[in-house]
């Protein structure tokens, strides 16, 4: 009976109509997805734990101050290590947006002030370690076709994780719109691929066609093999999923095991993740996620020296209306790169010292002066 008293203390019925109309809130009116939703649920959670889930109408700053303490002494649940600056941040900011919006709301007006949720911010210099950019590996695009050369090919499972490799050079395309992506929204002979909104899972559910990228005709018939060999082998249709799901079943053995590919697409962009890791350690390389192939076609854009509206259209191309989100989301150089460049430029002729001496200099002036004054 204490053990149930417990339990029900951590669930404040107040608390928890206010979150579920601000989750709703979340959702509905400022249109942010269920994963974003659930997130800030989660940091609500913790703001509640920490506060011993007292009323969010008895807010103190004293309560954020905790919070915030708290957080710094947390430890990850799976690496026991301290959690990242960037995660606190996150967490903290998560609450304030909530408290914010709390300020707002019939009941809370007069027991939580705009200021207070200020309480909320991290310190500056923490604020700058969570949001500091980190020089992240780019895969090169040697390195990319090396792992599709070597990647063996000859069972369907095989050819899928292959070809996947291969789509996301060519295309450019995040993991969660491949794996939702169907056979007919691809046009081989057009070389383009239709990102339809309806049915892919693109990012802000933005509708885009995207060109093939000039990465290599060995690349491209990679695609179209694997393409071939779904709608003539295993007869996909056009509403099939490009990359399908491994079947799993059971063997001789009575254990579960790769069997082959069924018509269903993946649920998440685990597996690809998954396959580029298994691929690349395979191919005797650091693990590559599938998202930093985009910063290797900008890479990529910067050898080619494309001109201004080349350039615009590669850009449009990855998915960006200006060419500047391109370029300082995914175009940074690398170290070895910007190493290379400066080298290079540190071997041209240096202009020569000065033949006249300053001393010359300013007596030619003076004769000059002189001269216009007479």
């Amino acid at each position: 009976m204490k053990q149930e008293a417990r339990t029900l203390a951590k669930h404040h019925p107040k608390n928890e109509r206010m979150k579920r109309k601000y989750l709703a809130w979340l959702e509905e009116a400022r249109r942010r997805n269920p994963a974003t939703a659930d997130q800030a649920a989660a940091a609500i959670a913790l703001f509640e734990k920490s506060t011993g889930w007292k009323d969010f109408a008895t807010f103190r700053i004293e309560q954020a101050i905790k919070f915030k303490r708290d957080l710094n002494a947390a430890l990850h649940e799976k690496t026991g290590k301290p959690l990242q600056k960037a995660t606190i941040r996150s967490r903290l900011l998560d609450v304030k947006a909530f408290f914010l919006w709390l300020a707002d709301q019939q009941g809370y007006r007069s027991a939580i002030r705009y200021a207070d949720c200020e309480y909320f911010n991290p310190s500056a210099n923490d604020a700058r370690v969570a949001t500091a950019r980190r020089e992240r590996p780019v895969p090169t695009l040697d390195q990319i076709r090396h792992v599709i050369a070597n990647a063996p090919h000859t069972t369907a499972i095989e050819q899928r994780d292959r070809a996947l490799i291969a789509w996301t050079l060519l295309t450019g395309m995040r993991d969660s719109a491949i794996a939702s992506l169907p056979i007919g929204k691809v046009d081989l002979e057009r070389r383009e691929v239709d990102q339809d909104a309806r049915v892919v899972k693109t990012k802000n559910s933005k509708t885009m066609t995207t060109f093939f990228f000039p990465v290599g005709d060995d690349v491209e018939a990679v695609v179209a093999e694997w393409i071939a060999y779904l709608k003539t082998e295993l007869h996909f249709g056009d509403s099939d999923p490009l990359f399908p799901q491994t079947e799993v079943t059971l063997n001789a053995d009575g254990e579960f095991s790769a069997s082959g590919l069924k018509r269903e697409f993946w649920t998440s962009a685990t597996a690809i993740r998954r396959i580029f890791r298994e691929r690349f350690e395979a191919a005797g390389l650091p693990y590559f996620h599938p998202h930093s192939f985009r910063k290797t076609l900008a890479q990529l854009a910067y050898r080619l020296k494309l001109d201004l509206e080349s350039a615009k259209a590669w850009s449009q191309n990855l998915g960006h209306e200006k060419p500047i989100t391109t370029w300082t989301s995914y175009g940074k150089i690398d170290d070895s790169r910007t190493s290379e460049i400066l080298s290079r430029l540190a071997t041209r002729e240096t202009p020569s010292e000065p033949t006249v001496s300053l001393t010359e200099l300013e007596a030619l002036v003076e004769r000059l002066r002189k001269t216009r004054d007479a």
